[in-house]
């Protein structure tokens, strides 16, 4: 049986009537909502850096204009006892969510980092939009922009979309992504990468169908033992993750603080990782989370922890519009991949195709949309079950890697440039570190989003992840003679 379609995000409705006021959460809507916790608050964090002053007011205005006409961002969400629902807010004010912020002097990156990572650590005020801007005025020779959004609003595929929608350039965007959307294949390689976007097009048309039918095992795991065809291949992906062992006792897993810290680095230009991949067979993904694999291995190392034969795991968000051909703009409409990250390998192209193998692995996998219908069943459940699932949820993975191609040409806000566009997603439970990962106009920006007692210096990290991609380029200039392990 079909679920009922969500409803479609629209202006504002003028109506004072109690149907226009109040519309239903979807359930896993609802599972976000309730993941919130006090070591990891349930919200997407962005940063816009611009190569030239913006002020306040335009910002507000374009805010206005652009950002809170959907109606979910003048609600709040409320979880009742029959049900979770958006309560519209008669007294919604856009002043109460554009706000000024200074860096103490110099001002320069560390500052800023310093200031992102306060705000991370900040659950949203409570009794109204679960959203806010703030605007840095002076950073260098521009602004910088610091958004926050909880995640029951949407993921971060779609707020990422919606951030955009503020630039001067949207509408050729949504001319790009309405062209997109015609050719649902190219729809799907174009949101999530290449290692993912041979097996979403195989399941264009029916994944809504495969999510459910995930949702139902979740629910009635006995049906599993009668399910033929999709189903018995669904219930044994839910095996598959079960019987996942939890993550090995390292420096990246322990006591949360809830005190974030932030970083970023210089970016790395993508014809650079496209020419690598190339070289070596591989796409860009697999090089970057093989970059990745080598940089978490090194601070390991670097902390006294035994890497030998190491593999930790990665929660990789996968987007399932294109496959559901879903063209709602918000909400959550994602799922999950554990990737096996080989840290304990030591040379680079042995690690690069150990990735590589992993991620070819998943394209045959269904993990996503059961992931998918897995969050859709936690978002039925009371939340003490739900917290009980998330522990059991969080403990298979080691961090939260979250890979985004953005758009290929430059942005501008009000005439000022956009220099440099990041993002990071919550973990949830027990995770304490997210990495970020998005190309913007012909260059991969890094972020690290990490808890105190993780990772106490997220600048190492990323320094290091610069180091491992090095390697990667003196092992194809020196055609695999160099590096040996």
């Amino acid at each position: 049986m079909r679920s009922a379609p969500q409803p479609r995000e629209q202006p504002p409705a003028t109506s004072n009537s109690p149907a226009s006021a109040r519309i239903p959460l979807s359930r896993v809507d609802r599972a976000f909502l309730n993941m919130e916790r006090t070591s990891n608050p349930m919200v997407i964090v962005a940063l816009i850096v611009l190569g030239a002053p913006l002020q306040r007011a335009r910002l507000r205005e374009r805010i206005a204009e652009r950002f809170a006409t959907y109606r979910r961002f003048r609600c709040v969400p409320v979880d009742g006892l029959a049900q979770a629902v958006w309560q519209h807010l008669d007294s919604f004010n856009v002043d109460d969510h554009v706000l000024s912020a200074a860096l103490p002097r110099p001002g320069g990156q560390h500052e800023l980092e310093a200031l992102v990572g306060e705000l991370a650590s900040e659950p949203l005020p409570a009794g109204r939009p679960l959203w806010s801007f703030h605007l840095v005025e002076h950073f260098g020779r521009g602004s910088a922009i610091i958004a926050r959004i909880h995640h029951c609003y949407a993921d971060g595929i779609a707020l990422v979309r919606v951030l955009l929608n503020l630039t001067d350039d949207r509408r050729s965007l949504v001319r790009r992504d309405a062209a997109r959307r015609s050719d649902p294949t190219a729809a799907a390689a174009e949101s999530v990468g290449a290692p993912t976007a041979g097996w979403l097009t195989e399941t264009l048309g029916h994944s809504r169908r495969l999510a459910e039918a995930g949702l139902h095992l979740a629910l009635h795991p006995t049906a599993a033992a009668s399910a033929a065809g999709q189903a018995s291949t669904l219930a044994s992906e839910l095996a598959h993750i079960a019987l996942l062992p939890d993550e090995p006792p390292t420096h990246l897993r322990g006591p949360l603080s809830g005190i974030r810290r932030v970083a970023w680095g210089k970016s790395l230009l993508l014809e650079e990782v496209k020419t690598i991949g190339r070289v070596l067979g591989c796409t860009v993904n697999d090089v970057l989370i093989a970059t990745l694999a080598g940089a978490l291995g090194q601070h390991l190392q670097s902390l006294g922890d035994s890497i030998n034969g190491l593999t930790l795991r990665a929660a990789v968000p996968v987007d399932l519009r294109a496959a559901e051909g879903d063209d709602d703009p918000l909400g959550n409409r994602f799922g999950l991949v554990f990737v096996e990250l080989p840290v304990g390998v030591r040379h680079p192209l042995e690690r690069l195709y150990g990735v590589q193998t992993a991620m070819r692995t998943l394209k045959g996998s269904e993990q996503a949309l059961l992931t998918y219908g897995l969050l859709t069943a936690v978002g039925s459940l009371p939340r003490p079950v739900e917290d009980v699932v998330m522990d059991l949820f969080s403990a298979k993975a080691s961090l939260v890697a979250s890979n985004l191609r953005g758009p290929r040409t430059a942005l501008s806000i009000h005439g000022a440039p956009l220099r440099q566009v990041l993002f990071w997603v919550p973990q949830s439970g027990s995770i304490g570190i997210g990495v970020s990962m998005l190309s913007y106009h012909g260059r991969v920006h890094f972020g690290v989003m990490a808890d105190r007692q993780i990772l106490p210096h997220p600048a190492e990290l990323i320094a290091r992840i610069k180091s491992a991609f090095e390697q990667l380029v003196l092992l194809v200039l020196l055609g695999g003679s160099a590096l040996q392990s």
